[in-house]
């Protein structure tokens, strides 16, 4: 298992959350995704590394940025 943390702007309210959970859960090997608003910290559980431009691919179809 392996485990990143990742800043994300731009999330305003619960429909924000529910997206960027939705588009980095879909990830070939995403197990779980931990989203606090409050800090725009994501949390993502996977079975392996993931690479960061396709959580960036992912968290830009939800309509948000990743944080560099």
């Amino acid at each position: 298992m392996s485990q990143s943390t990742y800043t994300v702007q731009g999330m305003t309210c619960g429909h924000c959350v529910s997206s960027v959970t939705e588009e980095v859960g879909s990830i070939d090997g995403v197990q779980q995704v931990d989203v606090d608003l409050a800090s725009g910290l994501v949390t993502v559980t996977s079975d392996r590394d993931l690479s960061e431009d396709d959580v960036r691919a992912a968290v830009t179809e939800a309509g948000y940025q990743l944080a560099s």
